[in-house]
């Protein structure tokens, strides 16, 4: 905790200029010859020889950026411990299952209204009321443990309502971040966030492992439950430009009616969501049967169940780093279906290690495929998605991954349960690299350069010539 409160104050002093918080500050960014969405807007950014230097110069994004690291490595080492802790008391795959599945469970039922939420209300309001839950969520379950009183059917009940929380960030963190950045720096932003993100990934199992074994299941949630302070302090310093969202006025269901069928009409953002289906419900799931992997097969305690956990982010850490530094990217669309394709290979090699070094270094390749995944997902749905809409179309990707994540960590539990669980994870990788074909020959993914829409659905730079379409919509 000390070193975020570090790594927050060097920022703040060393990582550029820092832009001023009074009226004048918020009159700037509100001007609308000045919007940091608009082309004008990113043509008058400074050059930089590193792309994501003139990011981290935003002192707002730098605020949302460190709210956002602070957050995952709560969720992390919070699912952690929750899953060791479920896994120690039935040694069972299916119940091990359920923790994810729970988790996932409010994501399909909520998203397309918090998404809505992130296009009509104060974004800084929306994230500051989730915080509040996931601290009152945290502080419960600590008393729980504490008295020793906590139940099966009770973790799963708390990872449900960290679910609704996430379902309440993704939308409004993500969209501010593109008010924030602007189009022409946003690949190197979501970059930054899915690096600061793989970091907090990287932590929170790491830490939670070690606590584990030193301190208890209370001790270790008791540290989860300090981060979330932390980070609701933090959290009252966000300056959101407003939504440039959905009427007030307009109808709830008409208007998530609109974006879905935006999406309908968009072979870019079918292609992105039949694919984001395909990772969530057939790849992701696997790092949940970690704690099994690691106990079962390679002989393990928590501890080095926790570095396990946290294998795939050293990779993303590299290969989102890579990203970050790149410059003009068109092609966001072959970054994400390469990305999702090695995921998948180095699962299928993963489950079959006889050593955990070996293990370790499959997972931390795999988690370079899968910067790429993250980072071209939010990048590619916002590009080619109106202002006014990104909100709704976050949420309606939300539920994308929700309702895949669900049934495919049921699926997979429940095969795991029946046979055993490295034959389950072979098998849905193996699923996985056949039906990401459809993806590549019947998408423009693989081929279609991706431009920025301006808010009312117009492209924002001017077109690229080509012999095919190249704005990220239906002809």
């Amino acid at each position: 905790m000390a070193y975020t409160i570090d790594l927050w104050r060097a920022l703040q002093s060393g990582g550029g200029p820092v832009q001023k918080t009074g009226l004048d500050s918020t009159k700037r960014r509100s001007s609308p010859t000045l919007s940091r969405s608009s082309p004008k807007a990113a043509a008058v950014q400074p050059p930089s020889r590193a792309p994501v230097l003139t990011v981290l110069h935003d002192a707002d994004f730098r605020t949302i950026w460190c709210v956002g690291g602070l957050a995952e490595v709560a969720r992390w080492m919070e699912h952690l411990v929750l899953s060791w802790l479920i896994w120690q008391v039935t040694r069972s795959p299916l119940p091990l299952a359920l923790v994810l599945v729970f988790n996932n469970l409010p994501r399909p039922l909520c998203s397309p209204f918090t998404g809505l939420l992130a296009d009509r209300f104060s974004r800084r309001r929306i994230l500051i009321g989730a915080q509040l839950l996931n601290t009152a969520t945290a502080l419960a379950v600590l008393t729980l443990l504490m008295l020793e009183r906590l139940q099966p059917w009770q973790i799963f009940v708390a990872v449900s309502l960290q679910g609704v929380v996430k379902s309440l960030e993704d939308p409004s963190r993500r969209t501010a971040i593109l008010d924030l950045v602007g189009a022409g720096r946003l690949v190197n932003a979501l970059s930054l966030d899915v690096l600061n993100n793989t970091t907090g990934k990287l932590l929170g199992p790491l830490i939670g492992g070690v606590l584990i074994e030193t301190v208890g299941f209370s001790g270790a949630y008791g540290c989860v439950l300090a981060v979330h302070v932390v980070n609701l302090g933090l959290m009252t310093r966000l300056r959101i430009p407003p939504a440039q969202g959905a009427r007030p006025g307009e109808p709830l269901w008409p208007s998530l009616a609109v974006a879905v069928r935006y999406a309908m009409h968009s072979p870019m953002l079918l292609g992105l969501l039949y694919v984001t289906m395909v990772m969530n419900a057939l790849a992701f799931p696997i790092r949940q049967f970690i704690p099994a992997i690691g106990s079962e097969y390679l002989g393990v305690g928590a501890g080095l169940v926790g570095l396990l956990a946290a294998a795939e982010s050293f990779g993303q850490l590299a290969g989102a780093g890579v990203i970050a530094c790149s410059r003009h990217l068109q092609y966001h669309g072959r970054v994400f279906v390469g990305g999702s394709v090695m995921v998948l290979i180095m699962a299928l090699l993963f489950v079959w290690a006889p050593w955990y070094v070996l293990a370790f270094a499959l997972l931390a390749l795999g988690g370079c495929g899968q910067a790429g995944f993250s980072t071209m997902q939010s990048s590619i749905t916002m590009l080619v998605t109106p202002a006014a809409m990104r909100g709704r179309m976050m949420g309606l990707l939300s539920v994308c991954i929700g309702t895949a994540t669900l049934l495919g960590t049921l699926e997979m539990g429940m095969l795991a349960t029946t046979f055993t669980v490295q034959y389950a994870i072979a098998v849905n990788a193996l699923t996985g690299l056949l039906l990401l074909g459809p993806a590549v020959v019947l998408t423009p993914l693989g081929w279609q350069r991706v431009t920025h829409l301006s808010g009312d659905g117009t492209k924002a730079t001017p077109p690229i010539s080509s012999a095919r379409n190249t704005d990220g919509l239906a002809s």
